[in-house]
């Protein structure tokens, strides 16, 4: 797998650069700023699998990884990206999962430290699915002072939505939760039916779904 990093920490840019070789993947480049790795990818010979960007980079740590992961997926879908941030910016969280159903992520930097999930992370991005790290998404599901949808759902729906939002796939949420991946199918059904959704067409039902619970 080709990586390309964007992280401004020089000891954690560092450390993943000696992670991900380790582990026998290619780091193509490894930059401090949104516009070194826009650069990057204009004069790469071969395209990355998927970038690796810290949300807030120089020069005014605000959105400027942001910013550039999402001119990435635009201009170029089919490269993964995953995103680093310290905190759960539900706003960043919310407008990447938005945009995008597949090959994105969303990451606190404390899951780095856990190397087999950031690892499983990543390789799930590059292969085109979505990691979303389950602090974000206890966050964006979190009940407002608004209608909760999730009041419709059973305990084992929400359980199988939060699944779902991580970006695991039916057979992986089965074995999660230890049960078949036909009663799987029918709590999907069930979320669909009670969040209206099932007669949506030209949209990925499955994000449709979780942003319901974003009360917003």
């Amino acid at each position: 797998m080709r990586v390309i990093l964007a992280e401004d920490s020089v000891l954690l840019r560092e450390g993943l650069v000696r992670l991900l070789a380790e582990e026998g993947h290619t780091v193509a480049a490894a930059v401090g700023d949104g516009e070194a790795l826009l650069a990057e990818l204009d004069r790469a010979a071969e395209p990355p699998d998927v970038v690796v960007v810290d949300v807030r980079m120089p020069p005014t740590h605000t959105d400027e990884g942001l910013r550039a992961a999402l001119q990435i997926r635009r201009r170029r879908p089919g490269i993964g990206v995953l995103v680093l941030s310290q905190y759960v910016e539900k706003r960043y969280a919310t407008e990447l999962l938005t945009a995008y159903s597949g090959g994105v992520g969303y990451l606190l930097k404390d899951r780095v430290g856990q190397v087999e999930e950031f690892l499983a992370a990543l390789e799930r991005v590059a292969a085109g699915g979505a990691a979303f790290d389950p602090e974000v998404v206890r966050q964006l599901l979190a009940r407002t002072s608004h209608v909760d949808p999730v009041a419709r759902l059973t305990a084992r729906e929400r359980e199988v939505l939060h699944e779902m939002a991580q970006g695991h796939a039916n057979a992986s949420i089965g074995a999660r939760l230890s049960i078949t991946q036909s009663a799987v199918e029918k709590h999907i059904n069930a979320i669909f039916d009670k969040l209206d959704l099932s007669q949506t067409t030209g949209y990925s039902r499955r994000v449709l779904a979780v942003l319901r619970y974003l009360g917003s």
